[in-house]
């Protein structure tokens, strides 16, 4: 994977872009479980009071919870309030809000900020639950003595008068008990303990609690929808960055593996199968595109969200955190033992796509000889082979895989079960708020998911490894034949001599060279015609020259420059090459006639197609040139397409041809015509043909023999027939005495 890194390059920018909105979105999903706490320990539980410092007490009120505040607390809470006389002009602003004031002087809370509120707000629930304490203990007197750390008082006594008159010592004492007992609640516990006396104190000032408590629940739910708003505007930012990125990657891909294969010579296509290189192209990007949209979207939001869990999971509850450890580890050690399984297989499917895109391929262009030959029971069977070797390698990919999705529902819902069972427990104790909980259970379920999250990568990144490996593979190969550092180049009078001497060749791999020792020359004006019997190198002479190969041994000249010195470019652009398979692209006639030269006038076109004796079948078309051309030239016959082919090289107007066994097609009438034309129209060229018949070859003004890849012969019809007995032997099985004379 690491090889296909720089092509990510392009996209630094927008990467960035998606991984600050993935934080923002995991920010947003992290707090969302806090405002739900709020809203079920606040909203509810609380009445939507937020805190346990009062915005109003009574004087009467305030001279009480100050008998429970040492003196640096005292000063505290006498600074965080105001004093308000019912004389004063802001006393009727309170009552609009507090009506059952009734004139009394009351204390208001200042404008402080929320360190303050925090700090005071233990101070004054463990106050006011003090204060709770002490008036429960009168009411429930009921004519009894009142018991306080030992102390009977009578009843009716006015508690706080007497713990007023106490020395502080002495209260102190008094009140141990009520302090052991703050001291076993949680602090979250106590303070909410508080706000509910606050809570109680509102609604005996008149106050319209169930109000505070709509409006609360209001607000949190409305930043809770603000919140949640911004994080799917997060997600789907991402998602289409994601997705671009991922398709600009992809397109990336695509471009430089066809840019390098239309590099590679014959050597590499005989590395790579054309199959192979399909997948690669196609199937071993998708896998790269679908790897990188997913990793975008989790690789770099499940880290945030599982250690932004973990800290907001353990500043809920540090003693729960055992379960969310232990239910990792289980997550892990699943997600272990499946990888382990499905990750062999995962190699072995881009190997059986290949296989079976390349049966596949053989099927559909062998159509016609499957057919001839009554195989196609066969060819069911051969692709029906390789298409169940893929589907089952799949299947059980898949099998294995699903297995996770009902472990992980198993997990996460012990875990939740687990949490409601411990956490029950905690807040049974006073040691958990019920909101707390709930939003621990969500945290827990986060980090479980942002592991799972991770581990679906870690199954991913090996199935796309192996694509980015095959990739690299063909991103990595280097063109054996490479143009020189400084090349050479042609005098603008080009006479197109080409000489071999000396020239060896042997296929990579081979024990033996294919082509041995030639030497020869083809001069302009001249066609050297090359003929031999089946598999003595015809075509792989002929390959040499536009550097389809390199020669092994020896060299390949034009105009005495050896064509190594050259660059690939100039040496083709001097060459019409005709191959042995006719070749056609979808398009119009005009628009493969013009594929050599696409700046060819009508009138070349013309002449071309009537030099190469295809402007009889063109002109039989209704819409001519524009006449439409299908994929592989299906819809034109062998010979229309042989003549479309020479004429395509004609069109070309080169210094030398090259006609590669391409008359086979023709009639003998046709080829008779063609190559009279050729002699007419190009006889200030260099033309050099293969061929199977002497009909073809038998005026050339030098004829080549090969037999199993020597030149066992060199000179006119006339000569070899004379001194060639290979020649002889050719000849002879074609044509009689009497019309080789």
């Amino acid at each position: 994977m690491h090889k296909l890194v720089k092509f990510l390059k392009p996209f630094i920018l927008p990467l960035l872009v998606a991984i600050g909105l993935l934080y923002a979105q995991a920010m947003t999903d992290l707090a969302l479980p806090d405002y739900m706490s709020n809203i079920v320990n606040t909203g509810i539980q609380q009445g939507g009071v937020e805190h346990a410092v009062p915005n109003i007490l009574k004087q009467s009120d305030m001279d009480k919870l100050i008998l429970f505040l040492n003196e640096d607390n005292k000063e505290k809470v006498n600074n965080s309030y105001d004093l308000i006389n019912p004389s004063d002009r802001e006393y009727e602003d309170y009552l609009e809000t507090y009506p059952n004031l009734d004139g009394e002087v009351i204390y208001t809370l200042k404008d402080i900020d929320k360190s303050e509120v925090n700090e005071l707000n233990p101070i004054m629930a463990k106050a006011l639950l003090s204060v709770e304490g002490i008036n429960k203990m009168m009411d429930d007197a009921n004519g009894g003595d009142i018991e306080i750390n030992g102390m009977k008082i009578p009843a009716g006594t006015d508690l706080f008068v007497v713990l007023g008159q106490m020395p502080v010592e002495q209260r102190n004492q008094m009140m141990e008990g009520a302090s052991k007992q703050f001291e076993m609640m949680d602090e979250a516990m106590t303070i909410q303990a508080g706000i509910s006396v606050v809570q109680k104190n509102y609604e005996v000032l008149g106050m319209d609690t169930e109000k505070i408590q709509r409006n609360y629940i209001l607000k949190i739910g409305g930043i809770m929808l603000l919140v949640s708003l911004l994080g799917a505007v997060c997600s789907i930012t991402v998602g289409f960055i994601a997705a671009k990125i991922a398709g600009g990657l992809g397109r990336n891909l695509r471009k430089n593996i066809f840019t390098k294969v239309s590099g590679f010579s014959n050597r590499e296509f005989d590395k790579f199968s054309t199959a192979s290189l399909i997948t690669r192209s196609t199937n071993d990007v998708t896998q790269i595109q679908t790897l990188m949209v997913i990793m975008i979207r989790m690789v770099f939001y499940a880290p945030i969200i599982g250690i932004g869990g973990i800290i907001k999971a353990t500043s809920k509850n540090s003693s729960m955190s055992w379960i969310i450890a232990i239910a990792v580890i289980i997550l892990l050690g699943l997600i272990a033992i499946l990888f382990s399984i499905v990750l062999p297989k995962f190699k072995m499917v881009q190997k059986l796509v290949d296989r079976l895109n390349m049966v596949t391929r053989e099927n559909l262009s062998g159509m016609m000889v499957i057919r001839a030959f009554n195989t196609q029971k066969f060819e069911e069977q051969r692709f029906n082979k390789a298409n169940e070797d893929l589907t089952k390698t799949n299947l059980f990919v898949n099998r294995v895989m699903v297995f996770l999705f009902p472990a992980m529902n198993l997990i996460m819902n012990g875990v939740t079960l687990l949490i409601v069972w411990v956490g029950a427990h905690q807040i049974a104790d006073s040691a958990m708020q019920v909101g707390d909980m709930m939003a621990f259970m969500q945290y827990a379920l986060q980090i479980i998911f942002a592991f799972l999250m991770l581990s679906m990568m870690f199954i991913m990144i090996p199935r796309a490894s192996v694509s980015a490996q095959r990739i690299a593979e063909v991103l990595e190969t280097e063109p054996t034949i490479i143009d020189p550092k400084e090349p050479k180049h042609f005098d603008e009078d080009l006479n197109g001599v080409v000489e071999f001497k000396d020239v060896s060749f042997r296929y990579p791999g081979a024990q033996e060279d294919m082509i041995k020792k030639i030497s020869f020359k083809a001069e302009p004006g001249k066609t050297t015609a090359i003929i031999g019997s089946t598999g003595s190198g015809k075509t792989t002479l002929m390959n040499l020259i536009p550097r389809f190969y390199d020669v092994t041994s020896g060299k390949v000249t034009i105009d005495d420059i050896d064509i190594r010195d050259l660059t690939q470019h100039e040496v083709r652009d001097v060459i019409g090459y005709v191959p042995q398979k006719a070749s056609l692209f979808s398009g119009t006639i005009e628009s493969n006639l013009k594929y050599g030269d696409e700046n060819a006038s009508s009138e070349n076109l013309k002449e071309s197609a009537e030099i190469a004796q295809a402007m009889d079948f063109i002109n039989e078309k209704p819409e001519g040139f524009d006449t439409e051309i299908s994929q592989g030239g299906t819809n034109v016959s062998g010979g229309q397409k042989q003549r479309l082919s020479i004429a395509r090289a004609l069109a070309k107007k080169p210094k030398i041809f090259i006609f590669d066994d391409s008359f086979s097609a023709l009639d003998f009438k046709t080829d008779s015509a063609l190559r009279r034309a050729l002699k007419e129209k190009t006889g200030d060229s260099t033309m050099l043909i293969v061929a199977q018949r002497i009909s073809t070859i038998k005026k050339a003004e030098q004829i080549i023999v090969l037999d199993d890849g020597k030149m066992v012969g060199l000179g006119t019809h006339e000569e070899l027939m004379k001194t060639c007995e290979t020649y002889q032997e050719i000849a002879l099985s074609q044509l009689s005495k009497e019309e080789l004379s």
